[in-house]
């Protein structure tokens, strides 16, 4: 990170000699022209592929921008765009001479539209809808132009709030007609033409808080949407993070923040809780509760800011706040009342995120570990990370004898390199993990270097398409000396490239620090590749043993994003094989497996499923005819309803908590959290004929 440091402090030099202004109207101006140089600077000199900055880079840039510009084409006109377009090619002399030209100009267009649509979309829902028209809607904005003229628009819009009333309204009249079977007189009848009205004003209310929403960006939300096509252009997983972002990206990492632990979203302008986590301070307060309306927001003894119609993100920022520093909340609750709750805020730790297990008592005792994500505080010296926690939960398996362990990767989206080395080293002597290469660098190896093997014993990893990243080190180097039985669907998805992040404030020059907080960037660096030489970017990791799942025949993974780096291969590093190797039975074992598969109602189900979320995938026309609408529903829910109840069977595997985390729970309290966990653990089908591979194994 010095090096990169260096080399943006330098890129800096000329941005500082032509920014020495200290007057307050110019900050703005003055950090618009510091983040497009040390973004663009940064991505030239760090980011794994060599870019030039030209016409091709502003075509790609461009088509990114429009899309995230008006991703539904609900607003621009197709003259919008071609006013637009003569930005296509000049995006690079823009990004020279640190001009926002195309940016203005969109914003003044997006605003000017919206304000047009905003009369438009009132007036439609002022009148009835007629349901009995034999219309349809295509719901795919990729497969529709942009309007061409105002009855065009008009007509997109009417087609828009009439599928969204239509939803709504169907499903009304279900649960009028079954509260009428059931002869519940609690619920009161109404006619069609008062279900109708009530749905569309539904509507408008839905649409008011959207319109509402985007009245609330402000310039630098917008700067955000056009820096973030600029670093998408490089690939999927560049990303320039306002302030916000970054500080969401490390709670993300590191599992916790300091606050009151309560899930907050924004409805009709009140910032509303949704959920109380478990153990955290508002949890232990006790008054605050689901569905509470924060109205304000007070910092101890000061008085309270009110957060009525404010942007959830600035009213999360003042809710939130230091480890034992208090906030008072004035409350509205259910019943109309406004109270004030004092809280003082407390570390959350978000438990989900951790590494956990159990045993699974079958004819053997399985250990399961669950890893949600290769989380680490890289911002605290001690802090918490999933090698340290693996190991512990590895230790505590032993403790109980198991006969084998079971790694849970299913949507693990990956995280810290440095970790996934670490507990890769937990299952093998020595060798390498992983080879990393960088731009015109000879690859460097990351190495288990300590002989040390904390567990020597049958291993299986469970993958998915979801499973990316870190995730894909760990199966691929696992696969690759044969150390455990790879589990899941065809491929994982194929991310194998590694991020790392620049943060812009701690390389901005001290005569800058006013403009601080600029955020920082997420830049693709490297790439990585497995000890025998590929790399899983693109085609992921293949399973030894592969199992049916929903996603099979669909584009899922990083080959189906924008601008993705391509496959290639490097030499192999040097490695011996595990002493304990499957590679002789591995025929075997998949043949068993096969077969019992082959014989399971709950796997042909999925199959099915599969091929039917592949159908219904290029099905985007949907009627906005009442009778046809209603029927076409309720074929979707009958095959979904088919799948659904299969995964409901329990499969037999008996879940049993570990004894030293059962003597840790609180006698006063039940997690329900992990209770929902072992009920689901238990109805898990791939976790079942894991076991069963994993028997086979042993």
């Amino acid at each position: 990170m010095k090096r990169t440091n260096i080399l943006i402090l330098l890129s800096l030099v000329s941005v500082i000699c032509l920014l020495g202004f200290t007057s307050s109207e110019q900050d703005e101006h003055r950090r618009n022209n510091v983040l497009i140089d040390i973004v663009v600077q940064g991505l030239q000199r760090n980011h794994f592929s060599e870019v030039d900055i030209d016409d091709d880079f502003s075509s790609r840039v461009f088509e990114i921008y429009l899309h995230r510009l008006d991703y539904s084409k609900r607003f621009l006109f197709k003259s919008d765009v071609e006013d637009l377009s003569v930005f296509e090619t000049k995006i690079d002399d823009e990004i020279k001479n640190r001009s926002f030209a195309l940016l203005e100009k969109s914003i003044e267009l997006m605003d000017k539209r919206v304000e047009e649509t905003r009369v438009i979309y009132q007036e439609i829902l002022e009148k009835p809808f007629d349901f009995t028209v034999e219309e349809d809607f295509e719901m795919d904005s990729e497969k529709r132009d942009y309007p061409a003229s105002s009855e065009e628009m008009n007509e997109l819009w009417r087609k828009i709030l009439k599928y969204q009333t239509l939803a709504r309204l169907e499903n009304k009249l279900e649960n009028q007609e079954k509260a009428i079977e059931k002869n519940d007189t609690s619920i009161e009848i109404k006619t069609f033409a008062q279900i109708e009205e009530n749905c569309r004003k539904a509507i408008l209310k839905r649409n008011n808080s959207w319109f509402h929403s985007y009245d609330q960006l402000e310039w630098p939300d917008r700067r955000s949407t056009y820096l973030n096509a600029i670093t998408s252009s490089f690939d999927p997983h560049t990303s320039f993070m306002p302030p916000r972002d970054k500080e969401n990206f490390d709670i993300g990492m590191t599992g916790q923040f300091e606050g009151i632990g309560a899930t907050l979203t924004s409805r009709d302008g009140y910032v509303t809780v949704t959920r109380i986590v478990v153990g955290s301070a508002s949890w232990k307060q006790g008054e605050l509760q689901e569905e509470d309306k924060i109205l304000k927001v007070a910092q101890g003894n000061e008085e309270p800011v009110d957060i009525v119609d404010m942007r959830l993100d600035k009213a999360v920022k003042l809710i939130r706040g230091p480890k034992d520093s208090e906030v008072r909340l004035t409350v509205q609750k259910i019943d109309a009342s406004v109270v004030v709750i004092p809280i003082i805020r407390d570390v959350v730790i978000l438990k989900e995120t951790y590494a956990k297990s159990v045993i699974i008592d079958d004819d053997s005792k399985i250990g399961y570990i669950k890893l949600p994500k290769f989380y680490a505080d890289f911002n605290k010296k001690g802090g918490r990370n999933c090698a340290e926690d693996m190991a512990l939960e590895i230790e505590k398996l032993k403790e109980e004898n198991v006969d084998g362990i079971i790694i849970d990767l299913r949507n693990n989206g990956g995280g810290s390199l440095q970790d996934v080395v670490k507990i890769a080293g937990l299952f093998i002597e020595d060798g390498p993990i992983v080879q990393v290469k960088a731009r015109n660098l000879e690859p460097f190896i990351f190495e288990d270097k300590d002989e040390k093997v904390q567990y020597d014993g049958p291993l299986a990893i469970m993958v998915n398409p979801f499973s990316a990243s870190a995730s894909e080190i760990l199966a691929a180097a696992m696969q690759d000396y044969h150390r455990a039985v790879i589990v899941g669907s065809s491929s994982t998805y194929g991310k194998g490239t590694v991020q790392k992040i620049i943060d812009f404030d701690r390389i901005l020059p001290s005569n800058l620090s006013d403009l601080k907080p600029l955020g920082a960037m997420k830049v693709t660096m490297q790439k990585f590749y497995r000890i025998n030489g590929g790399t899983t970017q693109l085609q992921g990791v293949i399973p030894d043993i592969i199992l049916p799942n929903n996603y099979s025949y669909l584009d899922i993974g990083e080959k189906d994003l924008d601008y993705p780096l391509p496959f290639d291969n490097i030499d192999a590093a040097k490695y011996d094989t595990w002493k304990g190797s499957w590679e002789k039975s591995i025929k075997k074992i998949r043949k068993k497996s096969e077969k019992r598969v082959g014989g399971n109602k709950i796997f042909a189900g999925i199959e099915q499923n599969a091929h039917r979320l592949k159908d219904r995938k290029s099905e985007t026309i949907v009627s906005l005819n009442l009778e046809k609408f209603k029927i076409e529903k309720k074929n979707l829910q009958e095959q979904s309803k088919k799948y659904k109840d299969l995964l409901r069977e329990p499969t037999g595997i008996k879940i049993v908590s570990l004894k030293s985390d059962i003597l840790e729970i609180e006698k006063d309290s039940v997690d329900e959290i992990k209770l929902k966990w072992h009920k689901n653990l238990g109805k898990d089908v791939y976790l079942f004929e894991t076991v069963n591979i994993l028997n086979d194994l042993m």
